[in-house]
């Protein structure tokens, strides 16, 4: 085996040159990378090797010797630990540049000329999480409530989530305190025993609406109706209140089978001026401030004059298409998941839109067959999960050939792979356009357009 120029547990100093994609420090021994988990670009640190691999390495920091300008003091230990904050410890205003900086090195990477705009921030990048899912295990023979640590699953316990809604937090703490008050006992993972999993809970940003969903290993659940009863009294913002099954052996965290106890089986928040009913299962972005940012400029990029035929390939609850149908002669939806079309019709309806349409389907053969019919689109929106677009559904936009494509991206990397495809039907792009909607960690979404 080829040797490598440092081994487990040796230390060095070393200079940090660089910042991964998961906001670890990049420094070079030979050439040969070293990743070194809490350092900045700029610092000189003493690394302690914890794994060498052939090709690459990894570090902890055992000792700070220079520090760079952009380090500020991190909130706690435990949101590094966690994964909660993984950019903590670096200074706003150079996180966003961070992002941007990931988006032109993997342009660059993929050989295309797109010029990437400053990354668009938060007054306030904390807090902001409309959505916890949260973890329920026994520590130390008491229910406690927390996140697992990175790559394992040991709990942490903790209590101040920091990049979510307070008010969320709040709601955790007070279900927590009734499960233990009720002896209600946490599940175990070892022999799937016990009965709650997880504490699901979402907040409207704009309707204050609150949603509460507790997954449980079992219908049976002891002090259920004074649990209900006390909740209810104790949340005026309270506006559903379910119980979720999940009894299989998974990391799933919601089962299929859900119970309404108090309210509505939905909550509902406003988004640039339209009203969205949320169930348990569908998605909604979790930073409703910045959502507002993302939206807006994935509509200014399509720049629509009220005669268009949009499609929006992965629509959701409708979240896009209703907030362009007001902008648009019609919009067509495309979902795979039929409960998100299902809410996507009602959003329709809810806010008088009747040039909004939404079929269940997957988009690459939706799109192939509306090719054939011979309709086509002046507008496609897409907003891939982050794998991106399959090959199927680039082949299927090669058929159909929009004039314009906006792209809306949670991952720069399957973003150039398929800007790179795109440019096969002649399709060009010529800014990127990042929006922050998760301060404190190496997530980056943006928005890109292109067109023939």
């Amino acid at each position: 085996m080829a040797k490598t120029p440092v081994v487990k547990n040796q230390e060095l100093t070393v200079t940090i040159e660089d910042l991964t994609y998961e906001g670890m420090g990049v420094a070079k021994v030979d050439g040969y990378p070293l990743f070194v988990d809490g350092a900045l670009p700029g610092e000189k640190v003493v690394a302690h090797i914890t794994k060498a691999e052939k090709k690459f390495a990894f570090a902890r920091m055992t000792e700070l010797l220079e520090a760079s300008p952009d380090r500020v003091e991190p909130k706690a230990k435990a949101y590094a630990q966690t994964g909660i904050a993984p950019l903590q410890h670096l200074a706003y205003p150079a996180q966003l540049k961070f992002k941007q900086h990931q988006v032109e090195t993997l342009f660059q990477k993929a050989k295309l000329d797109i010029e990437v705009k400053p990354t668009l921030g938060m007054d306030q990048p904390f807090g902001y999480r409309n959505k916890a899912q949260i973890p329920v295990r026994m520590v130390n023979g008491v229910l406690t409530t927390g996140f697992y640590k990175r790559r394992s699953h040991d709990l942490l316990p903790l209590e101040d989530f920091y990049i979510q809604d307070p008010e969320i937090d709040k709601a955790v703490l007070m279900v927590r305190d009734l499960l233990r008050k009720y002896q209600i006992p946490a599940y175990n993972e070892a022999d799937n025993s016990g009965v709650i999993r997880h504490i699901v809970v979402r907040r409207g940003y704009f309707s204050h609406q609150l949603m509460i969903v507790l997954v449980t290993n079992t219908w049976a659940v002891d002090h259920l109706e004074d649990i209900v009863k006390e909740l209810t009294e104790a949340l005026p913002e309270l506006a559903s209140l379910m119980l979720n099954l999940n009894n299989r052996k998974t990391n799933v965290i919601l089962g299929k089978k859900t119970r309404t106890l108090f309210g509505h089986d939905y909550l509902e928040d406003q988004l640039l001026g339209s009203t969205f009913r949320i169930s348990p299962l569908s998605f909604y972005q979790v930073n409703p401030q910045q959502t507002e940012v993302l939206y807006q400029q994935a509509i200014d990029a399509a720049d629509l004059k009220g005669n268009e035929t949009v499609i929006d390939a992965y629509s959701g609850i409708g979240t896009i298409s209703l907030s362009m149908a007001k902008h648009a002669k019609r919009v067509l939806g495309v979902e795979v998941v039929p409960e998100a079309v299902h809410d996507a019709k009602v959003n329709a309806s809810l806010n008088s839109i009747k040039n909004a349409e939404f079929v269940v389907g997957k988009a690459e053969d939706v799109m192939t067959k509306w090719a054939e019919d011979g309709l086509h689109a002046d507008v496609l929106m897409v907003d891939p999960p982050r794998k991106g677009l399959a090959p199927e559904f680039t082949a299927a936009v090669g058929k159909m050939l929009p004039d314009k494509v906006v792209y809306v991206s949670c991952n720069p990397a399957t973003l150039a792979r398929d800007i790179a495809a795109l440019q096969e039907f002649g399709y060009t792009a010529k800014s990127n356009q990042p929006v922050d909607m998760f301060p404190q960690t190496t997530s980056i979404e943006s928005v890109t357009v292109l067109t023939k």
